[in-house]
Formats: structure tokens, sequence, C-alpha cells
């Protein structure tokens, strides 16, 4: 008989549960797995067949102060690895939303994020100020990608000046947490988020789409309706994760990170490269169920690689 010295300790069991929670600042995400603006609509379009309750969030079609009828037809060009799209901001307005949309949205248990936008700095606060009056929404995402009118057309991503002043404005009408949604100019984007970061943002989305033109070569016409339009999808994706990795470096916001996720293992690129979170865009228009089936797909991957806190891969990238 084995003296009582000679029996072996127990070993320790690892966990059997993955934690997928995350939080992007102060909001608190029961997965990553966002679904981003304008390719969700406004997230009660798709309860129909999908868990909406699944997902850690989403951010609903980009609101204004007044309806917008959107881009001339066609809006959507398929190209290798991706599509190009001008929707043109089509929406609602933010009246409509609040008084349509929102009731809806609030009987769903995940986080309900608001896309803003204007074409002026007044604008875009009162929009805010409209949607303050409001309950239901965690967070506000503020889509700078917009032309200003009141400087010539200038987008106000592509001047930090600009983004200072929008974000700041936007900052000082907005008592919910405030993202704020990048235009992907490399070179430049490093100015913007510190510019935004600066003003009060409370976290950064990475990247909008990249501007894009499709042409038919047989009639030399563009193949959009608008001419030109914004480039998403898998082709992206390298490029964005790496806008990620570079900002992760010198801003101490969080990052979601958007752009070509189509795999678990696609968000976890995001996520080493240093996102709290990210946004599901294009995915949808191949399957409506991209994001829930992802929120799955997630938590094998992280099983199968022995990840018990998703949280742990953030900003892990070994180099």
């Amino acid at each position: 008989m084995s003296s009582p010295e000679a029996v072996s300790a127990p070993r320790p069991t690892e966990p059997t549960h993955v934690d997928l929670r995350v939080s992007v600042g102060t909001v608190a995400l029961k997965n990553p797995i966002i679904a981003a603006s304008g390719t969700f609509g406004y997230g009660i379009e798709f309860a129909p067949i999908v868990h909406l309750n699944r997902l850690g969030g989403l951010v609903v079609k980009g609101l204004s102060l007044e309806p917008m009828a959107g881009a001339p037809s066609p809006r959507i060009c398929e190209t290798s690895g991706g599509m190009v799209n001008a929707i043109g901001l089509q929406n609602i307005g933010v009246r409509a939303f609040v008084s349509e949309k929102l009731p809806e949205l609030r009987r769903f248990k995940t986080a309900i994020i608001a896309n803003v936008f204007g074409k002026t700095i007044s604008e875009y606060v009162e929009v805010i100020r409209i949607l303050e009056d409001a309950e239901g929404l965690a967070a506000y995402e503020l889509n700078i990608s917009c032309p200003n009118v009141e400087s010539g057309g200038i987008e106000y991503s592509t001047d930090p000046k600009l983004t200072s002043a929008v974000v700041a404005a936007a900052r000082k009408a907005a008592k919910r947490p405030l993202w704020v949604k990048l235009s992907p100019s490399i070179g430049i984007i490093e100015l913007t988020a510190k510019a935004a970061e600066a003003e009060g943002a409370d976290a950064l989305v990475v990247a909008n789409t990249y501007p894009a033109l499709c042409i038919d070569a047989h009639n030399r016409r563009s193949r959009l309706g608008s001419t030109t339009g914004g480039l998403s999808g898998a082709a992206i994706k390298p490029i964005t994760v790496r806008l990620v990795h570079d900002l992760h470096r010198v801003i101490h916001i969080p990052i979601i990170g958007l752009g070509g996720i189509e795999s678990p293992s696609d968000v976890v690129e995001y996520m080493l490269a240093g996102s709290s979170a990210v946004e599901i865009g294009t995915a949808h228009f191949v399957d409506p169920r991209a994001s829930e089936k992802l929120v799955g797909g997630l938590e094998m991957w992280c099983r199968d690689e022995r990840v018990f806190e998703i949280s742990s891969l953030r900003g892990s990238l070994r180099t």
C-alpha cells in the first residue's frame, strides 16, 4: 500500500467556461461582436432571423437631423474580396428613429449604439440633443467621415482641427459615452485619433470604408450611381488591422476594430492588434446571421486554443 507521501496531488483543472465579456470604456458588452452601422438596418429588421440578445451590441443606421433619401442607384458593386457601396447615408431622421425604432430596440438586452452625423457641427449637436432625451442607448458613434458644408466640403476626419471641433461639441452635448468613427486615411489617422482623444472621445472605431471607384469597361461609366463609393470587406482587413496596431501604441482609449471580419480568427487578429471589440459589416450581405454565428464560433475558437478570458488577447501581439 502506498504511503500518503506517495499519493500525487490532484492536477488543477482548466476552466470549462469561456468568458467572452469585454468592455469599451464604461460600456460593458457580453461579447466583443457588434453589428456595424449601415449593414444591419436599425437592428429590429433582423430580429426575425437573428437572436439579437446574442450580440455584444449593434450600431444603428446613421442618423441625421432630417430624413435623407440617399444616393442614386445602383448603390452596391461587388469587387474581388469585398464590395464598394455608396448608400448616401439614407435614413429616416433622428426624430422618427426615437419614436418608431428605439421603443422596439429597448426590448433587447444588447448594447444599442446610435451612429450620428451632420453636415454642420450644429447638426451633430442637435441630433445628440434629441437622443439625449430618449432612453435605451448605450453610446453614440460619431461618424466624422461627412463633408463639412461650412468649410467647403472637406471631411471632418481629414483635418485634425475639424475633428477637434466636432468631437469637442459632441462631447459637450453628450452625457453618454462617445465613440468616434475614423476614416482610414493613411498618414493622418494618428493625428485625427489624437485630436479625438484630446477632446474627450471615449473610444475610437477604426475604420470606415476606403475611397474607391468601380468602372464598367464596356460602357465606360461608373458602376455606382454616385460615381465613387467606399470599399469594404476582406480585401481591406490587413490594412485596417495595421491601423489598429499603430493607433494602439499611441492612444490611451479603447479601439473597436472594423473591416473585413468574416471568421473567429479575424476577430482575434483585431484583438491581438489592440482592439477591445470589433464591428461586423460586409459579412451581413453574405449572411444576415454573420454576427450571431461569430459569437458561437469565437467561443469555440477560444476553447480550442485554451483562451478562457477573451479580454486577455487585447494588444498581445508578439513582435
